[in-house]
């Protein structure tokens, strides 16, 4: 009998919803397109500041740039205006 022994570090994961308000000493970020549904600015905006530090965020993979530099959308300024007025 062989045994193998594997280095395991405790974590966890949140959502960008769940993550609102949150400050996280390393974050590991996976910035990719879900499978149902889209990545946005706002997704970016809520995820990105919650680390205490640049040097302490890690990227999981790589990304497709392109999604800082497109427009958001229509629906979710609305909803911003909307909440701004309340």
């Amino acid at each position: 009998v062989q045994h193998m022994q594997y280095p395991i570090t405790p974590a966890y994961a949140f959502t960008d919803y769940h993550l609102q308000g949150q400050m996280i000493s390393h974050v590991i970020m996976d910035i990719v397109t879900p499978p149902t549904g889209a990545l946005n600015l706002f997704n970016l905006h809520i995820a990105l500041p919650r680390s205490s530090s640049h040097a302490t965020i890690q990227l999981l993979r790589d990304f497709d740039a392109k999604i800082f530099l497109c427009a958001h959308s229509a629906e979710l300024l609305m909803e911003d205006d909307h909440l701004a007025d309340l």
